[in-house]
């Protein structure tokens, strides 16, 4: 039995990305948490030992961008990876996400 596996928290509201995702990284042995808005992605985060946050940019309520901020203000949070999910192509979007202090783009 595998323990420790890395823990990644897919915060997306289309639940089929999430999906994807886990039907990608499940096999390579992560262990998936799942949040379809903003808030639940910070209660998850405030609950659980988060090694890698996926994050969706375009979100209703609380945008990707927003949760990020609020991850990287908080000291318990600050210093976890965030990898914005995104289809935007634009650099002002990009430079938001980096700005508020996103790791990387896929």
């Amino acid at each position: 039995m595998m323990e420790n596996k890395p823990v990644i928290l897919v915060v997306d509201d289309q639940f089929q990305n999430i999906e994807l995702l886990e039907a990608y990284l499940e096999p390579q042995g992560y262990e998936i948490i799942k949040a379809s808005s903003g808030q639940e992605a910070l209660d998850k985060l405030s609950s659980n030992q988060i090694d890698l946050v996926l994050l969706d940019v375009m979100m209703p309520g609380m945008s990707g961008i927003e949760v990020l901020e609020k991850l990287r203000a908080d000291e318990k949070t600050k210093s976890i990876p965030v990898v914005m999910v995104t289809v935007l192509k634009e650099t002002e979007d990009k430079v938001k996400a980096l700005e508020a202090g996103c790791d990387d783009f896929i």
